[in-house]
């Protein structure tokens, strides 16, 4: 008889330094957003004509906010004093994240893979991931084990890719949104060894033979199939391969967590709904057409997530409401799977 897909709880000295680390890491966030939004750019005075004029520069716009005064005098003085806080605040948050970092991987806490962490922070930072990105695949398990406090068996998560699943619907915005270098020149700032094979491949591979891939989902009406979606204007660049039946994933709500890199840091990522993702998962391991590899381990995956939603993440419901969006056949599958997590024994690895 086949065991049913496990994970194992943390324990209370690895949970309560997860919590604490994600805290520290959602204060940064917090602080630096601050530093990007109110204290951005710079503030200078400028004589013109004889006169003092306060200006505000963010980028490359430049804007008056009047002559000398004690109105603007006491605006710049509230500019400077209040980013050196922030910049004073993110520096000790950042510090202390360093000092944690040794501590997590000594409590077996670091998971995600250095290269998969550095490429998400890459793609965070310039506001892709989330509504237009999004990790789908084996490496969105480290999304649900770090929402759930639990850890995956390293059977279930072994893996030398990483996929990102691209919301076609918007890449119109994308190309405009993204630097020229497009995804490929913000891989290369990661690891400069990225490349591709040709123009408009969909896989960029390093050195190390670790590959990300750029996928989507092939359009529902074929007839109106589009130009291969790439996320910037560079003329060598990955393009978007489509993949059918993947709108389940591709447009399902995003699913936010904070996991811990192998280094011990922590990195934001963003994958599909975790009902969505065993949803489709179970569905794959139905698929005659597919791999039996493959098969084999879409449902364990897809019966660990399962387990995980019957459990630590049973605040996300299942019923058809909830899960409109899906087929109603997977919907049927997926709650078979929890019941059946629910009604097995509970085995540990």
């Amino acid at each position: 008889m086949v065991k049913q897909p496990v994970f194992n709880n943390l324990d209370a000295e690895q949970a309560r330094q997860a919590v604490d680390c994600r805290q520290v890491f959602e204060a940064l966030r917090a602080a630096e957003g601050e530093l990007s939004r109110r204290f951005a750019g710079s503030m200078a005075w400028r004589t013109i004509h004889g006169k003092d004029y306060l200006y505000r520069r963010r980028g490359k716009v430049e804007k008056s906010l009047g002559p000398r005064s004690a109105e603007t005098e006491a605006m710049e003085t509230a500019f400077r004093a209040g980013r050196a806080r922030a910049d004073d605040l993110a520096q000790g948050l950042r510090e202390r994240l360093e000092r944690m970092a040794p501590v997590n991987v000594a409590l077996r806490l670091g998971r995600v893979p250095n290269v998969v962490a550095r490429v998400l922070r890459r793609l965070d930072e310039q506001g892709l991931l989330g509504p237009r990105i999004a990790v789908v695949g084996t490496n969105a398990l480290f999304v649900y084990e770090a929402a759930a406090g639990v850890q995956f068996g390293s059977g279930l998560l072994a893996t030398v890719d990483v996929d990102l699943a691209l919301d076609a619907r918007r890449s119109l915005t994308l190309a405009a949104e993204l630097r020229p270098e497009g995804l490929l020149g913000l891989l290369r700032k990661v690891d400069r060894s990225f490349s591709i094979r040709r123009d408009g491949d969909f896989r960029a591979v390093n050195r190390d033979g670790f590959m990300v891939d750029l996928i989507t989902a092939a359009p529902r009406d074929l007839r109106r199939r589009a130009p291969r979606a790439r996320l910037g204007t560079a003329a060598e660049d990955l393009e978007a391969v489509e993949i059918g039946k993947l709108q389940w994933l591709v447009e399902a709500p995003r699913f936010a967590s904070v996991a811990i890199a192998e280094s011990g840091l922590p990195v934001r990522m963003v994958a599909a709904d975790p009902r969505f993702f065993a949803a489709h998962k179970l569905w794959l391991a139905e698929r005659e057409d597919r791999e039996p590899e493959k098969r084999g381990r879409d449902r364990l995956q897809g019966e660990a997530v399962a387990g995980l939603l019957a459990g630590a993440l049973s605040n996300l419901p299942v019923d058809d409401a909830s899960l409109s969006q899906l087929p109603a056949a997977l919907a049927v599958g997926l709650r078979e799977a929890m019941m059946a997590r629910l009604s097995g024994p509970v085995l540990e690895w």
